[in-house]
């Protein structure tokens, strides 16, 4: 099969599962009823209309563009360190959100107030984890102009990782029952606390980043060869490597902060994309893993809903069905090779 013809196998699949997103879930409704509510029918009782439009279709499209981020991010952070098992995670950009909803949840219970303005609830979680995400970043950014290898850089998001962590369990261990539970079900991680402006508001800091990331290809696939390589071909590897840091953290950040700190789809995304496609050049993988990442979310997401029955599974529970498999087959496959 031809890489067109995979690309095109894969634009069918997703639009399969945003099908299958819209018409199943926990609640049984019929697929007239759900496509009168999506065209804007009048014969469609409200509660079918809340349902499809209010619920359904937003995650959606949240799986979709999280899913998309997410598996984008790991394949740059793979580039990058030159290692297959790099993700958004490992520099401490998923713990610096955690910090953040950890002040939010267990510090302020959830909601603050300050002046004329007011945070409450999911709003106030969201805000304060995408500070603590972009703090992270901004963090790395400022390690980046100090140190000259990927590995010392590597090595600095693993320690600032380490120390949010250990901040995170000392906020739940003075915590409330009620707050170490509330930020529990936080970091399970779920696709549906998005809707109305909060979703074009996510679109708004997703979509432009990826098509900005699309200049990168050429960079990203001088790093394939080396730092050195990439030298002498004129670029700037300090300069595209900050850029890169900064557009990787953003979309881990943002991501993070509205959905919960979904694990291994960085991960196990990019190495899907190779395996089908059978390439590394990144005019190649970058598109298809901007499709694998929304398929893999796509997937999760409609499993979570049919699997639980009446109740919904937490994104991070299936996400390692798919993410271990890969990571091992990885980790053997160099095994191999050595």
């Amino acid at each position: 099969m031809t890489p067109r013809l995979r690309f095109i196998s894969l634009l069918a699949l997703l639009f399969l599962l945003c099908i299958l997103n819209i018409l199943l879930g926990s609640v049984s409704l019929s697929a007239v009823d759900v496509w009168q509510s999506v065209i804007g029918g009048d014969d469609v009782p409200e509660t079918v209309k809340y349902i499809v439009l209010r619920s359904r279709l937003p995650q959606m499209i949240t799986a979709l563009l999280a899913g998309a981020a997410l598996g984008t991010g790991g394949l740059v952070m793979q580039t990058l360190f030159r290692n297959p098992l790099a993700d958004p995670s490992i520099l401490g950009v998923n713990a610096g959100a955690g910090l953040g909803a950890a002040i939010a949840i267990l510090c302020f219970g959830g909601s603050m107030v300050g002046g004329i303005f007011s945070f409450s609830g999911f709003a106030m979680t969201t805000l304060l984890a995408l500070v603590g995400a972009m703090s992270v970043v901004f963090l790395l950014l400022w390690c980046n102009r100090l140190m000259r290898s990927n590995l010392m850089l590597l090595i600095s998001g693993v320690m600032i990782s380490y120390i949010v962590s250990s901040v995170v369990s000392l906020l739940n261990f003075y915590a409330t029952d009620y707050g170490v539970q509330s930020y529990v079900f936080w970091g399970m991680g779920n696709f549906g606390g998005l809707s109305d402006y909060r979703l074009l508001l996510f679109a708004a800091c997703i979509l432009p980043v990826l098509f900005v990331l699309l200049f990168f290809i050429n960079p990203l696939n001088a790093l394939l060869l080396g730092e050195d390589y990439a030298h002498n071909l004129g670029i700037s590897v300090r300069r595209v490597r900050f850029w890169l840091l900064f557009i990787t953290g953003w979309l881990s950040a943002v991501v993070t902060a509205c959905c919960g700190p979904i694990a291994f789809i960085g991960l196990a995304v990019p190495h899907i994309a190779r395996f089908l496609f059978g390439s590394s050049n990144h005019r190649t993988i970058l598109p298809a893993t901007i499709l694998l990442g929304a398929v893999i979310a796509l997937l999760c997401n409609l499993l979570s809903h049919i699997a639980g029955g009446r109740g919904m599974i937490p994104v991070n529970v299936l996400t390692p069905i798919i993410g271990v498999p890969v990571v091992l087959a990885v980790m053997l496959r160099r095994r191999g090779e050595s």
